[in-house]
């Protein structure tokens, strides 16, 4: 209870005394009504997803609760997307207990780990008078201060704050440590704080490494202690003056050509001020608009790709490996160039016959998110300096304001017609809209390539059902929505279900779409006098195989609306509202190994059984992503989890092989990185199959424990080892008298070890426990070559006069 009133403080600032049976303290009260106690430390941490920021500050808790007297407690606010998206650690400790948790009014410590974020929000916000401001940045002492924007400056002088920089981002390069800064950033706060001595505080940092990442391998710890030795040596004070120097206001949260629904919630969601918007704004059928990431512009990364349009090959292979669909390509006459800024790349097409004709490979510069496996996958290098490739990673800010130029330009050139490109091959893909875009998906992930070329292919006729997991969560996940529509305003239609049951839920799709097919078909035999005999004959005969007869289809769809529209009485009206599925539709049941092979096997297997024309992508990263790494019945022998930690000692389920003893479904096993044209090849065939079809997709993840940068390396080696054969096995050859298996990779050539320990998974084990390390590797070889053998014995199924073959 308020049992008195401290004495008079200035206007609209109060003291307040409370008092309960614990304590007798005096709080503040000020005109923001925030009530704190002055015997706490607060301290506020922005960092990014995957930085370590949450971590780091998840061990200075228990530094602070175990070496001193002070209680301490930490209160983390993210959102559920994946690594990229900002976090905030709020800190608290003092000299009692800490009974709940809250968020912070003010803190006298605020670190920004990422510089970028400056320019998007008021950072000291929430800065105490006389506070301690650390900030991350690429600028030295003597620099920064004229890259702060005014209202930064103005904070800085009128607070009275402290300010220290840090050049963390390059620490961590040069310690080997990528883009991990936690450490670094964790003894620059212990040094400012104050609450340990300095020795002290180093030392119980580095124990806290020891403890965290010792069974990752003692490399990985020593370049923790490089790190940590480095940081208070690049720690430098800022001289803050006494007056602003900026003009530069803070960026706007979205664009101003932004629609009104994107300015008026989706900004101020990203804003992290959700909460302060009126029920009144939200859709009242709980319908987003879709294509919204397009607006969001994270810059997450201060590295991001720059092509070179004398090497480059226009091979195509970066843009169909970009995990975020950031690289496009468009070719174009050269008189389009008339208007093009300064510095618009282009470069002759690289084709015979096409003298006039202009290709352009565009970097949508701030939304990379820079995990450089275009850079990997790119194959033509610089005759006279092998270093440098088509396409290199280089430093975005000297490039950006050129950047939004050029992209600006390259949006008002022509779309290219899908009838002028090849996409049965990966340089055609290319020139495909990707209707999924700048997703939240971690740096590198290996599921969003697969889904971008789903959306690809077949996107404005594509129903997606989503099990929860990784993929619902960058798929569908507000505040915006990587799903969007080509420049015809056609685009896929996407929901999410669960785990458990998203087959039956992808199931009860395909039903739908084609009872409203039949409905269709019967009104329009119907109608047939009224809207002609023969545009009614050639509309339920037409063949929709191929991409041109469904092209085809459409616009007689399109001509039936516009005759449908000028009759206008209740047949006409019920007609028209099912017309467009006369269009054939391709639903996809989409989901990661938890829901394919563990939660959701039993739902797949009857939707799988039921012959249904439905096709299914398994995203397999061999564990469950999305809620912290535990073992699936995907996870490989020898392979460390969590609910596995001392290595899985069963083997990984074959699905493929389970799902093939049907008979009747397609199935293909596939790795984008180590074969792109076989996955285009089976992604295509099993959506054009009349019956229930599946692809197994690997996918590398951060669960895996290495750089995804090297992820189509590591794909490769899977398959050259012989662990993930590609195959293909289409029941319609069959059926025509030709073999229905295939085997697309070559017989093993390396030892399943050296593709296995590349990875912190598999290799984790040979730190803690050596000889077991080795019984689970020889067990896993062992499964390696009896599946391998399996599936050549399969190459002769189908008929005796097939002879084995393995591509």
């Amino acid at each position: 209870v308020f049992d008195e009133l401290a004495k008079p403080a200035p206007k609209n600032h109060f003291t307040i005394g409370i008092h309960d049976d614990v304590s007798h303290t005096s709080l503040e009260f000020d005109q923001n009504f925030t009530i704190e106690n002055k015997d706490v430390k607060h301290a506020l941490f922005y960092g990014l997803g995957a930085d370590g920021t949450v971590g780091a500050n998840k061990n200075s808790i228990k530094i602070i609760g175990e070496n001193t007297d002070l209680y301490a407690q930490g209160y983390f606010v993210y959102d559920s997307r994946k690594s990229g998206s900002m976090t905030t650690s709020h800190l608290r400790f003092g000299p009692d207990p800490i009974r709940a948790p809250y968020l912070l009014h003010s803190a006298g410590f605020i670190a920004c780990h990422q510089f970028n974020f400056i320019y998007r929000m008021d950072v000291l916000k929430l800065a105490e008078h006389k506070a301690v401001f650390l900030l991350n940045s690429p600028y030295p002492a003597d620099k920064v201060w004229e890259q702060l924007p005014k209202p930064m400056q103005q904070g800085l002088i009128d607070r009275d704050i402290q300010m220290y920089v840090i050049d963390a981002s390059s620490v961590a390069q040069e310690a080997g440590m990528g883009g991990r800064i936690n450490t670094i950033m964790q003894t620059c706060f212990f040094s400012l704080s104050g609450v340990l001595p300095k020795d002290e505080a180093i030392a119980q940092i580095k124990q806290a490494i020891q403890k965290s990442y010792a069974h990752n391998g003692s490399a990985l710890v020593d370049k923790n202690f490089k790190a940590v030795d480095a940081a208070l040596e690049h720690l430098q004070a800022v001289k803050i003056p006494q007056k602003t120097s900026s003009d530069r206001a803070l960026n706007r949260v979205v664009p101003e050509n932004a629609p009104p629904f994107v300015q008026e919630v989706t900004a101020i969601m990203l804003r992290g001020e959700g909460d302060q918007l009126p029920v009144s704004k939200m859709p009242v059928d709980g319908t987003f608009p879709s294509g919204t990431t397009q607006w969001e512009k994270r810059n997450i990364s201060d590295f991001v790709p720059l092509w070179e349009p004398d090497i480059c090959i226009q091979c195509g292979n970066c843009s169909f490996a970009c995990p975020h669909s950031v690289i496009r390509s468009r070719f174009y006459h050269q008189q389009q160039l008339e208007k093009a800024p300064e510095a618009f790349p282009s470069a002759p097409i690289s084709a015979r016959g096409f003298p006039e004709t202009r290709f352009t490979l565009q970097i949508y510069l701030e939304d990379c998110t820079g995990c450089g496996i275009c850079v990997d996958v790119c194959p033509a290098h610089d005759p006279h300096d092998k270093e440098r490739k088509a396409i290199n990673m280089a430093t975005k800010s000297p490039m950006l304001q050129s950047g939004r130029e050029n992209i600006k330009f390259f949006e008002q050139l022509p779309v290219n017609k899908r009838s002028q490109v090849d996409f049965s091959a990966v340089r055609g893909v290319q020139f495909l809209e990707p209707l999924f875009e700048f997703s939240g998906a971690c740096a590198g992930c290996g599921e969003t390539p697969y889904v971008r070329l789903l959306s690809q292919l077949f996107g404005p006729r594509l129903l997606v059902a989503n099990a929860t997991g990784c993929s619902s969560i960058y798929g569908g996940n507000l505040p915006s929505t990587p799903w969007t529509k080509n420049h015809q305003g056609q685009g896929p239609a996407w929901s999410n279900s669960l785990f458990e049951d998203n087959a039956e839920f992808g199931l009860g799709m395909r039903i739908s779409v084609d009872h409203q097919n039949n409905m269709a078909r019967q009104l329009l035999k119907q109608m047939a006098p009224q809207l002609g005999d023969d545009l009614v004959e050639t509309t339920l005969n037409a063949e929709q195989r191929e991409g041109s007869q469904i092209r085809a289809q459409r616009k007689r769809v399109i001509e039936l609306k516009e005759k449908l529209q000028a009759i206008n009485n209740e047949q006409s009206k019920t007609l028209l509202a099912v017309v467009e599925h006369l269009v054939r539709r391709s639903v996809w049941l989409v989901g990661g190994d938890g829901w394919a092979y563990d939660i959701g096997s039993g739902g797949l297997d009857h939707v799988l059984s039921t012959g249904r024309n439905v096709n299914v992508l398994v995203l397999d990263t061999e564990v469950y992503s999305n809620t912290g790494g535990q073992m699936s019945k995907a996870t490989p022998t020898g392979a460390s989890a969590k609910f596995a930690s001392a290595g899985k000692r069963i083997g990984k389920k074959d699905l493929a092989l389970q799902v093939i003893s049907y008979g009747n479904v397609y199935v293909a096993q596939v790795a984008l990185g180590a074969n792109p044209q076989q996955t285009l090849l089976a992604m295509r065939e099993a959506e054009e199959y009349d019956g229930p079809s599946i692809v197994l997709a690997y996918c590398p993840c951060i669960a895996h424990g290495y750089d995804l940068r090297k992820g189509p390396n590591q794909q490769k080696l899977a398959v050259e080892s012989g662990y993930w054969p590609l195959l293909r096995f289409n029941p319609a050859l069959r059926d025509a008298g030709e073999r229905p298996f295939v085997l697309d990779s070559t017989r093993p050539r390396i030892r399943f070890k050296d593709y296995a320990y590349n990875e912190a998974r598999y290799k984790v084990l040979t730190q803690t426990n050596p000889e077991e390390a080795e019984e689970l590797l020889e067990a896993a070889q062992k499964l390696v070559d009896l599946r391998w053998q399996t599936y050549e014995d399969m190459t002769t199924m189908g008929s005796s006069k097939f002879q084995p073959v393995v591509r």
